[in-house]
């Protein structure tokens, strides 16, 4: 390792024997003498007239051992520190423009700074600390870019050790403080960027078929617009019991009762359900809807949203990920719920098909099953566990049963299913889609159901809208709706877990 890397990995910190409470200790007392001396340790402003980038840029052009009389004031976090007799080195580190450090070092001398500035920068100065420094841009005699400090000051004293770069912190740690794996890993700081560039794509494609962004509420009265369990709380002012919103639709729907043809939503939404690799019980969704859309309109959406998202992200369209390669850029396949069952396990199973005969295909291919579940639930259930693993490349399935979308129409031809699609991309689930349901009289059936469902004990079970049946009554459009995971897009792209996405993630709380 060479002082004249500012990539290298950083030395151990100061104190390295002792524990990390010594550690903080001994940093508060630097604290404690910059305060003394009349100092600053956090100071409101600071004398900065470049980034870290725009230095690398401007001065890119220096060759080994030259000099400029040019001035700059930078800021930046001490990643690298080496401090000798009369030349201390430090390595200072502030994120780039999509997430990836930028680093530049910075040359504290005796002759340019003098003798106290210098013991000072020794003594007071920790790894992890934002420093300010003025001085001349200069290339070192073995060429790294640098800055000859005139003079240097605390920007923010870091009271912790901060984590050594290129040392990668477990997982739990990464998850649970995410602001220390952002301080030492790209990638961290990148997903943020990646994220952003989804999100921004999503919207973009939107805003380009003339949708309107709304917002609806988090706090509802009714828990509906999808098969979950919710969270529940209490509001005060009205002594009335709550839910945090499983699902954006009902709201939005209403919105296109009263006559705006296009709104989407991206928020966040809150299931009471499992924590894994692909859930969270807090997590972002795309749900947007279209008058005069069905279905097969709704397909064209999702696919553009995806193929622009992958654009943005600079991810390409040839995806390779740990259950194989996925292309963006072929045919999106349509595949049939009952056909595709059916091939999967050897023998036809039609909308007709007994429980008794789907229980026996359960068993046979180690699904397990409730009793309370009918065929409908057994046929969703089925194909979940068998056929829907297998599809890598982008699928739409569709022609499901009524009961896996009781808020999709019937199919306006075909008895025993509804017009909705799940879109499978690398063997997971990644949005849905229907031609929506806009009689009023079907959905309080279905609604009713639900509610008889909810009453014998299934907690994912919708309740009965009333408000919302009032709102179908005026009459609503034809429409097609579309929802997707913001998440899970992200995860298509990058093949990570769901909490890596997540910038910070709901986490079972340290014992």
């Amino acid at each position: 390792m060479t002082a004249d890397n500012p990539t290298a990995a950083p030395s151990a910190p100061a104190h390295a024997s002792a524990d990390t409470s010594d550690q903080r200790q001994v940093r508060l007392d630097k604290r404690a003498e910059l305060l003394a001396s009349g100092r600053e340790a956090y100071p409101v402003a600071v004398a900065r007239t470049h980034s870290l980038q725009e230095v690398r840029e401007r001065w890119a052009h220096l060759v080994a051992g030259e000099e400029t009389a040019d001035e700059v004031g930078v800021v930046g976090r001490v990643v690298f520190q080496r401090n000798t007799g009369k030349l201390c080195f430090a390595t200072l580190q502030e994120s780039g423009a999509t997430g990836s450090a930028v680093r530049l070092q910075a040359m504290i001398s005796l002759a340019s700074v003098g003798e106290e500035a210098l013991a000072d920068w020794k003594r007071l100065v920790d790894l992890g600390d934002h420093v300010f420094i003025r001085g001349t841009v200069i290339s070192s005699r073995r060429g790294e870019l640098s800055i000859m400090a005139r003079e240097w000051q605390m920007a923010s004293k870091a009271l912790r050790p901060m984590p050594v770069l290129h040392a990668d912190l477990n997982e739990e740690t990464r998850v649970r403080q995410r602001y220390a794996d952002l301080i030492v890993r790209d990638e961290a700081r990148e997903m943020i960027y990646k994220r952003d560039a989804v999100t921004r794509a999503v919207r973009d494609t939107l805003y380009g078929h003339g949708y309107v962004e709304v917002e609806t509420p988090m706090l509802q009265l009714i828990h509906g617009g999808a098969a979950a369990r919710p969270f529940h709380t209490h509001l005060n002012a009205f002594d009335q019991n709550m839910t945090l919103r499983i699902a954006t639709e009902l709201y939005l729907k209403r919105t296109v009762v009263g006559g705006i043809p296009r709104v989407f939503e991206i928020g966040r939404l809150f299931r009471n359900e499992g924590v894994d690799s692909t859930h969270s019980p807090e997590f972002t969704t795309l749900e947007c809807y279209e008058v005069y859309a069905d279905q097969f309109v709704m397909a064209e959406r999702m696919q553009e949203i995806i193929l622009n998202a992958a654009d943005a992200i600079g991810a390409g369209r040839t995806i390779e990920t740990a259950k194989g390669t996925i292309n963006l850029d072929g045919d999106w396949r349509w595949l049939g719920v009952y056909p595709g069952l059916s091939e999967a396990v050897g023998e036809e199973v039609t909308p007709e098909t007994s429980g008794t005969v789907l229980r026996a295909i359960a068993e046979r291919h180690g699904v397990k099953t409730d009793p309370k579940w009918n065929p409908e639930k057994l046929v969703v259930e089925l194909f979940g566990e068998i056929v829907e693993p297998t599809l890598i490349d982008p699928t739409f399935v569709f022609d499901y049963p009524p009961a896996a979308q009781p808020l999709a129409r019937p199919h306006r031809s075909e008895p025993g299913i509804i017009e909705a699609w799940d879109l499978i991309i690398g063997g997971m689930e990644r949005g849905t889609a229907f031609s929506e349901l806009i009689d009023p009289v079907i959905q309080r059936e279905r609604l009713v159901e639900q509610s008889r469902l909810a009453a014998g004990g299934d907690h994912e079970a919708m309740q009965l809208d009333e408000d919302f049946l009032r709102a179908l009554e005026y009459g609503a459009p034809p429409m097609g709706g579309i929802g997707l995971g913001i998440d899970r897009l992200v995860m298509l792209f990058t093949d990570v877990g769901i909490r890596e996405t997540i910038l910070f993630p709901l986490l079972k709380p340290e014992a």
